[in-house]
């Protein structure tokens, strides 16, 4: 059997990484720091030595941004070059009109006050004091961007030095971004450990001395799995199936701006104890056959947890964990009562990609007809009747009201009341009250319209909905919950909780911690993971019993034939004290070879 060799980091990666850090922990104490303002940005920026305008940093840091983290940098890192020596030059050049090497005050302050993004007389005063080296109130511009080059590159040393010989900073100097249910933060994707659930500890002795421990405080696991398509199928559908009660509710994952992933969540009424057949599965698009639906090989699961009224009133029920192609698939018995549902994809499929196309030129999406009429394209009707398709959540080829808002929440971040819906009755198609698919087309046409042609608040719309400008679905996977019931008939509403990130994250810490077994970190007692095998997916957690938080690095370069939701083979995740937080998933990159996971956690140094 071959394997596909999963990626690992080259060194030219490994060395951006490093000057990521670097930068970073030259304005911050700790790569968990977030970035909380503008010039925070503009300085660590300028640390990597970048020269970030005006433009670049409103570009990253927008009217709704309250935070950036260590990872977010990076991928700004990414996008934005160094501003090079050369390329100073060839601005200083254009600016030089008599083209003897130097430039003027006067010549300086009128390219300065006059092109890009103009500054006052002050601010030009301010530049040329530091520039003009020779006080002769000339400016020798090779020698002041020879200066600024080397600067730059004396700053980024001397960063790299101080991150190589701090042994605190080396304990920092990974991103640490935890799994992050939809609009959580750090604190509620970790969880408290209580004394009572404390894993009994392994009889070790820790009276070796504390170097020794240092070099076995690691803890590897290497788990071989079997390719998908030798695996029977271990739930097969019941017999007479089409018999049974059913209801089902679609939904969608959308990938946010910051990395992590959202969905409605649900309520399941049942009326009376009975057998249920349960899945959940990627949706398909009939309306563009001719397009590949790349998020139908996109990862789901359903996690079942009773609907208490207090915390301790929730617990896991059950969730989906046999597969059948695309389709996640639980069956036991329910008893009588209400649940909620709660979708989950573990980012290792649906990732952040760019929107940005190849291609040169944008899709149209609306156009003039002969008699210069405004009307929306072929391609932009059948992407909206693909969008209609998905927010139509009980399938019956209408919207109502409520569905029409959380499409409105998604797009604008607004609702639309009973009264703006009556107007709409009166100029769109509806049907009892509900708008047609028609009518959702003549709405977006009178957006259309309105703008004069102008498509930016309808490509606001599509790129919320997770499509890039090449009209193709990137940042998003369209869903659908079945519920099988074989003698009442079951009930599931959309929901939208505050608790539900809370919820999810519950839910996959206990599904991790009650199929598996705790070991303890080598020579680090109070420090445990939790490795779920799971028939499809591994799923590893950290639990951290001390009274301080304890980085854990984390190394997966042996692994075959895999891809982890962290989108690094090496990471490291701080865990706060008493806490526990889910360290990574795992799931094969090609479903027909067999997989082998093969990781090493350990503490990093410092600790």
């Amino acid at each position: 059997m071959s394997f596909q060799e999963s990626p690992r980091p080259s060194e030219e990666d490994e060395a951006f990484y490093m000057q990521c850090r670097a930068a970073y922990l030259a304005v911050f104490r700790s790569s968990l720091t977030n970035i909380t303002s503008k010039q925070h940005l503009c300085r660590v920026l300028q640390q990597a030595g970048r020269n970030p305008s005006h433009a670049t940093l409103n570009k990253y840091w927008t009217a709704t941004t309250s935070k950036l983290n260590f990872d977010d940098f990076c991928e700004i890192l990414k996008h934005e070059e160094k501003t090079e020596e050369s390329e100073l030059m060839r601005v200083f050049k254009k600016m030089d009109v008599n083209g003897d090497g130097y430039i003027t005050h006067s010549e300086l302050e009128k390219a300065l006050i006059t092109r890009g993004e103009k500054m006052t007389k002050e601010e030009v005063n301010a530049i040329f004091s530091l520039a003009d080296i020779n006080k002769d109130g000339k400016l020798h511009y090779a020698e002041f961007c020879r200066l600024f080059a080397s600067t730059v590159e004396q700053c980024q040393t001397a960063a790299l030095e101080r991150l190589e010989a701090d042994a605190k900073l080396k304990r920092l100097n990974f991103g640490s971004q935890s799994y992050s249910p939809p609009k959580t933060s750090v604190s509620s994707a970790t969880q408290r450990v209580d004394s009572d659930t404390t894993p009994k500890k392994d009889n070790r002795s820790s009276s070796r001395p504390s170097s020794a421990r240092s070099r076995r405080s690691s803890l590897s696991s290497s788990i071989t799995m079997t390719s998908s398509s030798t695996k029977a199928n271990k739930f097969p559908e019941p017999s007479g199936l089409q018999g049974w009660h059913h209801s089902f509710m679609k939904g969608c994952f959308f990938l946010e701006d910051d990395g992590s992933i959202s969905a409605l969540q649900y309520q399941l009424h049942i009326p009376h104890t009975t057998t249920v057949y349960l899945t959940i599965q990627p949706l398909g698009l009939s309306h563009r056959p001719d397009k590949s639906s790349a998020w139908m090989t996109v990862d789901t699961a359903l996690f079942v947890m009773s609907a208490g009224e207090t915390k301790e009133d929730t617990n896991l029920v059950c969730f989906t964990e046999s597969k059948d192609k695309e389709k996640y698939i639980w069956k036991g018995e329910l008893n009588a009562g209400t649940y909620h549902l709660l979708p989950f994809t573990s980012g290792c499929r649906l990732k952040k990609r760019s929107k940005k196309s190849p291609s040169s030129k944008p899709v149209e999406l609306v156009y003039r007809t002969d008699t210069e009429e405004l009307d929306l394209t072929r391609e932009f009707r059948e992407v909206l009747s693909d969008i209609f398709e998905i927010i139509d959540l009980d399938g019956n080829g209408l919207l109502s009201l409520e569905e029409y808002n959380l499409f409105e929440l998604r797009t604008s971040g607004e609702k639309c009341d009973k009264e703006a819906w009556a107007v709409c009755k009166e100029n769109f198609d509806m049907r009892k009250n509900q708008l047609t698919r028609q009518g959702f087309m003549e709405l977006n046409l009178m957006e259309a319209t309105e703008k004069d042609g102008d498509p930016a608040d309808l490509w606001v719309t599509l790129e919320a909905m997770g499509y890039n400008r090449m009209l193709e679905l990137v940042e998003a996977c369209p869903f659908q919950i079945d519920v099988h019931c074989e003698s009442t008939q079951p009930s599931i509403q959309p929901l939208s909780m505050d608790s539900g990130p809370k919820l999810l994250n519950q839910a996959l810490q206990k599904s991790i911690t009650a199929r598996t077994g705790a070991k303890a970190l080598r020579g680090h007692d109070n420090v445990f993971i939790y490795t779920y095998k799971g028939e499809h997916r591994i799923s590893s957690l950290i639990t951290n019993k001390t009274n301080q938080r304890v980085t854990v690095h984390v190394n997966n370069e042996q692994s075959r034939n895999c891809c982890s939701s962290r989108g690094m083979t090496v990471f490291a995740v701080e865990v706060p004290a008493r806490a526990k937080m889910v360290c990574q998933h795992v799931l094969p990159i090609n479903e027909k070879q067999d997989w082998i996971y093969s990781c090493v956690e350990s503490i990093l140094p410092g600790m």
